[in-house]
């Protein structure tokens, strides 16, 4: 039998080599049976007999079929001769189908995809063309035959180049990859070359082909090699922008460059703004420099020669009582006429003299009754702060961020409400740091670069990792029993009613289907002669170039799809890999998606607490010391967390910057002048009570708000209480100095005194208080939610502070005065101490030190000209500055220090190789069930070349300006593709119960299902009508794919098209993917383009008959409601700033009787503290965003403080000159300036550099200091000589009512010195002159000058 059986070899191994290769003749024809070396197989491997013979000829059903399958061999039915029989034909119909279910596109690419396998199996001059090299004996139906199981076919070079071009870029519209990248085995679509595509389709290990063909491509003219008698085929192969000979279209442009119109490339984006060859804002700034300079020495020059040319009348001036300060400023020194004196002067005064006697009256009030209205503010806060029982913490970002009628925010509601919301994310990211890689030397692929992370040890380790976590149980309270991953997990295959395997997680380990025995398999494979071992990583090299295939080429026949039968793309697989280089990742990802329920739903608290189980086992792997990865994790509901959980780690460091603001109040309140009274005069209890008024407004006014149901939130519990106590701080420091440095004056009562120095005070506290709070509530006109509801809070606080100075801190002081009247301890009110206070007023240590040193230095000729050109340019580079500032907030700043969250950005950023995925969706108002409807959304033959998915391709093609790297995938093309009558996915039971029903692709039987959906159009362009648009799309999007039909929509798409219950569409869409997004400038840029893409959309769907005017098409990312804010937040900013200014001005001028140029100098300075502001933000690294913005508009309230203060001082002043009245304004109002702003805000700021979150760290800290210090630079150094330039000239008003009380003082004195003259005659021998008329002489003298001081106080005293 040995001998036989050699013999047997031996004569077939000849008659192979004897084979001729004639016109005309076959090398093999008819079906033998199945391919013995093959073993499962996706279709039934079919091999044909060795048979060489003529060519038969064509008749009757056999050439209608062959006419059917290979048009290109019909030569009508009385000439047309073949190799093929009919079982052939019907074999190759069958295999073509499934290639022309991805090829269909391209009507082109599939005729010339079918040319080439009719030339191969049924060519009448097939002898010529193919060698046949491999036989085998075949049994079947028990004859035994020889079989061809292997064959060489010849083709020339043009033909299969141009037939690989005319496919090389047809789309899976379902993926947005290309088709070629199924068909190419392990190059992929980049790698994919004309003799690449032709051996994956003649390697029967493709799990399609029935027998192996080695397919040799020769160029034109070449013979080496090729027997005699044979040559390559060259026929002529279609190109892609042609029409077929059958009628089809050319193929599109999406799939066919060739088809393209002729598009200049897209503009560049601008680029900066440029003058002179630099810089534009830095030349615009420096000329604003060279200008202000110029004005301002020009300034000086012109007054100084006006003073020098007036220098002669100077005595002649001082003669009459007037004179000149430094500034040629005329002023009255003496005599002021009525006829000078203005109308706003005389309003400014009577503004003045009004709120003073109001405040007095007030104040006295208030400090006689104190216990009472101590009771009666302690109820009204109680009555307010009872609302804080129904407070409402807003914590979603969402909520936070992005206003509700914002356009991504409705865009996100409708979205969410048609879609669902995107599914929620938990993630790791894996990698093996450390471990060498390795070169795999493939039978398959050839030498493979493997990372040390891509190794089977920790493949099988990751693999237990994900099953532990799918693993996951727990007693859930809202389902009543115990819950697992398949109760809150994304399912999209089975969502009704989902098992474990259905859930879709997403990793490395889903090409082997979670199986460690697929793992674990081997097999000896033969290719090319070369036998070796295959294991997993020659699946997963496949698997990584070839996510969509049922079945890798290799001899372990395993599929690549993952366990929930959806593919896994290599790109959410691994990471950190070049040039597709996927083997030599330097990370595994490994991703659970669950559904993204409503807050409402009960399962929303299910799928976070599976998250919180998630992050329990990620966090305990991640300290087993056996853990062999390094890794970074995050679950949905982190950010969210870390926010909360850094918000309540770091309020002690805001409890202790308060503690340190308080002991700074209650120990600088104090006045010290002997060591034995220092608990009588100290204010230990006062500074209590004004942190306490603090406390009561923020409660007062949160407890308002939650009454009236406006939600707060973390920033507010933070900002608003720093905010408030800024500014109740400064007034409780200038309304304690000011009484500290007054003297009772004889017969006046402590509670009259109060009332007096709350006279001269309260205005200014006013001033301030009332600025603060109209700038808040306009800044609630905000459209940001956080600036919203924080200047709400913020508006309410600082007036309710005021209104609580103004009682209960009025009440408290005058108790406090009682006591310390009564020598009595503050901490032991029992205890009394015997040394008197003094009655000398406390100035404390600022006043002197400002009055007689700061002061006269600052207000110098020089240093004031020094100040002012300092200044200039600190506003001009300012300015520069805030124009190159970064717009934007890196979300892992919301992240504290040392948060798992931190690593997970990073290795976010530098491991993924795709960003977010972008919906395209489309509301209501379009036909897609018109063919211009389809025309104008698809982009296969036929389409559009404008059409939506087009328009996106476009796009696609320049990532680096329209941050989109994959094109939208599109139901439409999938849909057309899938009624093609060439596929199997679209037929009609032709029998039984269900006769004319759709019948899916899985149903085997031909006779059962025979009929088409739809009839092969004559032109190659299938489109439904509008009865079979509706009648087969719910099909369609029930469809789950398979090997027969890929394009089945279930999982895909079914999620994707929503219907009212009329049937119409009213909402679709269209997913594409972002290009990796790392920063908030390019997730900013991202939105915005893809913006001005669906914008452009849009208008052309308008342009179709039918569609609705108000049809829109918008992108859908779920980073849009957080970056979109940036598009506008730099006029909003301006807007909400703008706001908050006018009321500064505004009301100064108002509360100064019309004074504008105080106003304007006022608004001047606080707008310059705000530009260096941004400007130091640029210097900084803080970036401009909603919370710099709250933290601006906090800005504008804490420099009124700073400004408006010593405005209104010098304003009031009736020194002689500009530089006397600013010296008296810095020195009154400086010390209390610095003493409860500055001082009081600087300690409290500098312990919250100990916080542990970034945002406070960067925006309360840094920000709050630069605020702080660039406040008492402007209110303290350049307001002082501003306004000893420009300020407003003396009021005349006030000197002539001082000037009109002096004059009637001197003739009370006059008259009673006449009658002093004539009592002194009388009683001269009476008595001594000595002693009693002197005496007498000294009591006028007393009585005068104290009349005087009551009189000047009123008018000159702060």
């Amino acid at each position: 039998m040995g001998r036989v059986a050699a013999l047997i070899i031996f004569l077939t191994c000849a008659m192979l080599s004897e084979a001729q290769h004639e016109p005309g003749f076959c090398a093999f024809y008819e079906e033998c049976g199945r391919n013995p070396s093959l073993g499962e197989t996706l279709l039934p491997p079919i091999v044909p007999c060795l048979n060489y013979s003529r060519a038969r000829h064509l008749t009757g059903e056999h050439y209608k079929k062959l006419k059917k399958v290979c048009p290109i061999l019909d030569q009508g039915e009385k000439n047309t001769y073949a190799c093929c029989s009919i079982n052939q034909l019907i074999s190759l119909e069958m295999s073509l189908t499934l290639s022309k279910a991805v090829l269909v596109r391209c009507p082109s690419c599939a005729e010339n995809f079918a040319h080439l396998h009719c030339i191969n199996t049924c060519s009448p001059n097939q002898s010529q063309t193919v060698k046949v090299t491999k036989v085998m004996n075949v049994t079947s139906l028990g004859k035994t035959r020889e079989a061809v199981v292997g064959y060489k076919a010849y083709l020339s070079t043009t033909f299969a180049d141009a037939s690989f071009k005319s496919c090389q870029n047809v789309r899976i519209p379902a993926t947005g990859g290309f088709a070629i990248a199924t068909m190419c085995g392990r190059y992929g679509a980049k790698l994919c070359n004309p003799q690449h595509w032709y051996d994956f389709q003649g390697d029967s290990s493709n799990g399609l082909a029935p027998l192996d063909i080695d397919f040799n491509l020769i160029k034109e003219g070449d013979t080496a090699g090729l027997p005699e008698g044979a040559f390559p085929y060259s026929g002529r192969a279609l190109r892609c922008n042609e029409i077929t000979p059958s009628g089809g279209q050319v193929c599109s442009c999406q799939d066919c460059q060739e088809s393209c119109p002729k598009m200049p490339d897209p503009p560049l984006p601008p680029g900066p703004f440029r003058l002179l060859g630099t810089d534009g804002f830095l030349v615009i700034c420096i000329i604003l420099l060279c200008f202000l300079v110029f004005f301002f020495l020009l300034y000086l020059s012109v007054t100084f020669w006006v003073r020098s040319k007036k220098s002669k009348y100077e005595d002649t001036e001082k003669k009459k009582g007037k004179g000149k300060d430094r500034n040629s400023n005329d002023v009255t020194q003496q005599i002021v006429d009525p006829s000078e004196v203005t109308f706003a002067d005389r309003n400014s005064l009577a503004a003045q003299a009004f709120l003073s006697l109001q405040f007095q009256r007030w104040g006295t009030l208030m400090a006689s009754y104190p216990l009472t209205v101590l009771l009666l503010s302690a109820v009204v806060v109680a009555v307010f702060a009872a609302g804080l029982k129904s407070i409402e913490l807003t914590t979603d970002p969402v909520e936070l961020w992005s206003a509700p009628a914002s356009r991504a925010r409705q865009e996100k509601t409708f979205h969410d409400e048609h879609f669902e919301p995107f599914f929620r994310t938990n993630q790791l990211i894996l990698t093996a740091p450390g471990r060498k890689g390795h070169i795999y030397d493939s039978l398959l692929f050839g030498p493979q670069n493997f990372s040390g992370l891509v190794s089977k040890d920790l493949v099988i380790e990751l693999l237990q990792l994900q099953k532990r976590i799918q693993s996951i149980e727990f007693w859930s309270e809202e389902l009543n029993r115990t819950a697992s991953l398949k109760d809150v997990c994304y399912a999209p295959l089975n969502p009704s009613n989902p098992s474990l395997t259905d859930c879709a997680t997403n990793s490395v380990v889903q090409y082997f289907q979670n199986s460690l025995d697929n793992i674990n398999a081997k097999v000896n494979m033969t290719e090319l002669g070369v036998t070796k071992e295959v294991d997993w990583r020659d699946h997963l090299i496949y698997c990584l170039n070839s996510p969509l295939s049922f079945k890798d080429i290799t001899d372990l026949g395993m599929s690549c799809m993952a366990d929930y039968g959806a593919p896994v793309f290599s790109f959410l697989a691994v990471g950190g890999y070049d040039n597709d280089d996927f083997t030599n990742a330097e990370a595994f990802i490994l991703t659970f998606s669950l559904n993204n329920y409503a807050r409402n739903n009960p399962k929303f608290k299910v799928a976070m607490q599976w998250e919180t189980e998630f992050l329990k086992i990620v966090q305990d792997y991640q300290k087993d010391p056996a853990c062999k990865f390094t890794f970074a994790y995050m679950a949905e509901r982190s950010l969210e967390d870390e926010i909360n959980r850094t918000t309540a780690e770091d309020i002690p460091i805001f409890m202790i910057s308060y503690a340190v603001i308080f002991v700074y109040i209650a120990v600088a309140l104090g006045e010290y002048s002997s060591w034995k009274r220092i608990l009588v005069d100290s204010k230990f209890l006062v500074g209590l009570g004004g942190i306490l008024v603090v406390g009561c407004s923020v409660l007062a006014s949160m407890g308002f708000y939650s009454w009236i149901g406006i939600p707060s939130s973390l920033i507010i519990l933070q900002v608003v209480p720093f905010l408030v106590l800024a500014v109740g701080a400064d007034n409780i420091f200038i309304f304690v100095l000011e009484y500290q440095r007054d003297m009772r004056r004889p017969g006046e009562k402590r509670e009259e005194q109060i009332g007096r120095v709350l006279g001269n005070v309260a205005p200014s506290m006013l001033l301030c208080s009332l600025s603060e709070s109209i700038c808040f509530f306009l800044g609630a006109l905000s459209t940001m939610p956080a600036v919203k509801s924080f200047a709400l809070y913020a508006a309410l606080a600082v007036l309710m502070d005021f209104i609580l100075q103004m009682t209960a801190f009025v009440a408290l002081l005058s108790l406090d005065a009682r006591r310390q009247d009564s020598n009595r301890c503050e901490l032991f009110c029992c205890v009394t101490v015997s040394t008197k206070r003094t009655n000398k007023p406390n100035e404390g240590f600022l006043l002197p030190f400002m009055r007689k040193y700061y002061a006269p230095v600052l207000l110098h000729r020089y240093t004031r000209i020094i100040v002012m050109l300092v200044f200039i340019f600190m506003l001009c580079g300012s300015l520069f500055l805030m124009l190159n500032v970064t717009v934007g907030l890196d979300q892992e700043l919301a992240m504290p220090q040392g948060s798992y969250m931190l690593d997970y950005f990073k290795y976010l950023y530098k491991y993924f190789e795709v960003g977010v995925p972008v919906y395209f969706v489309t509301k209501k108002g379009f036909n897609f069930n018109s063919v211009q409807g389809m025309n104008a959304v698809c982009s296969s033959v036929g389409c559009d070349q404008f059409s939506l998915t087009q328009k996106i391709q476009y796009a696609a093609n320049y990532p680096h300006l329209s941050y989109m790297a994959i094109p939208a995938n599109s139901w439409v093309d999938d849909f057309i593709d899938w009624l093609n009558p060439g596929s199997k996915c679209c037929r009609l039971y032709t029998l039984g119960p269900n006769a004319g029903q759709f019948c899916p692709a899985s149903e085997t039987s031909p006779f059962l299902c025979g009929r088409k959906c739809m009839a092969t159009p004559p032109d190659g362009v299938l489109r439904p009508t509008v009865e079979q648009f509706n009648r087969f799309l719910p099909d369609f999007l029930g469809n789950r794919p398979d090997l027969q039909c890929p394009k089945g929509g279930l999982g895909a798409y079914d999620t994707a098209v929503v219907k009212d219950e009329s049937g119409e569409i009213i909402a679709t869409r269209f997913m594409a993917y972002h290009t990796p997004l790392t920063n908030s400038q390019e997730f900013t840029a991202a939105l915005l383009k893809s913006r001005e893409l669906a914008d452009n959309i849009t208008l052309g769907m308008r342009r179709i008959p039918g569609t609705s005017p108000d049809f829109e098409v918008f992108p859908y990312t779920v980073t849009s409601v957080f970056y979109e804010q940036y598009l506008t937040i730099v006029p909003e900013g301006l807007f909400n700033i703008s706001l908050c200014l006018l009321p500064t001005f505004v009301v100064c001028c108002l509360l100064l009787g019309m004074d504008l140029r105080s106003g304007l100098l006022n608004l001047i300075t606080i707008i310059m503290i705000i530009v260096d502001t941004v400007g130091v933000m640029t210097l900084w690294s803080i970036d401009y965003n909603a919370v710099a913005l709250i933290n601006l508009v906090t800005a504008v309230g804490i420099s009124v403080e700073f400004v408006s203060h010593m405005t209104r001082s010098f304003a009031l002043s009736t020194k002689p000159t500009h530089v006397e009245r600013a010296k008296e304004a810095t020195a009154n109002m400086g010390s209390a300036v610095v003493a409860g702003v500055a001082m009081t805000n600087l300690p409290g700021i500098l312990v919250l550099a100990f916080a542990k979150a970034q945002l406070i760290q960067i925006f309360f800290f840094r920000l709050n200091l630069v605020i702080t210090l660039l406040g008492l630079a402007h209110g303290l150094i350049f307001l002082p000589v501003l306004l000893s330039y420009f300020g407003p000239g003396m009021n005349k008003a006030v000197l002539l009512q001082k000037q009109q009380a002096n004059k009637e003082l001197e003739m009370r004195n006059t008259l009673k010195q006449g009658y002093e003259n004539m009592s002194y005659e009388e009683n001269e021998i009476k008595q001594d002159p000595d002693t009693k008329t002197a005496t007498d002489a000294d009591k006028p003298s007393e009585f005068q000058k104290h009349q005087q001081e009551v009189k000047e106080e009123r008018i000159d005293r702060f």
